[in-house]
């Protein structure tokens, strides 16, 4: 298990034509290519992806203590790219829980929790909405 207070590393290697394999330090995969090829998401896939896992679990802690561990939640999200400028204008997310069993008031207050706890703990939805500095070193040397 890797030390809590080193960052895990993070890299894509070419696997093929338009073809990656994204890795980290801890031992994950998950195969990256364009939409032509079977199996594997696109980048701006894994963004939205990872918007929506940084939601799900943002909103786990409070859906759990008012659900139980054994609740099911789903994450959808969407958002067309604009090619022209290569980018995504808007990303819509959905989080499909059932609260039927709790009343009116009941929902609207555990709402209102999770709203809170995506809000301040999302990283991935922080990270978006702020925007973020990017900056790209080339190594000739490889």
């Amino acid at each position: 298990m890797a030390d809590e207070s080193t960052p895990t590393a993070l890299w894509v290697e070419r696997t093929g034509t338009r073809r990656y394999t994204g890795m980290s330090s801890r031992g994950a995969e998950v195969l990256i290519g364009s939409e032509s090829v079977d199996g594997v998401f696109t980048p701006g896939e894994l963004l939205k992806i990872a918007l929506a896992a940084c939601t799900g679990m943002s909103s786990d802690l409070p859906l759990s203590r008012r659900l139980g561990d054994n609740f099911d939640s789903k994450v959808t999200v969407s958002g067309s790219a604009d090619r022209e400028n290569e980018r995504y204008p808007e990303l819509r997310e959905v989080l499909a829980v059932d609260l039927s069993e709790l009343d009116p008031d009941a929902q609207q207050r555990l709402l209102t929790v999770v709203e809170r706890a995506i809000d301040k703990v999302c990283t991935v939805g922080r990270t978006l909405k702020a925007g973020a500095e990017v900056s790209l070193e080339i190594d000739v040397d490889g």
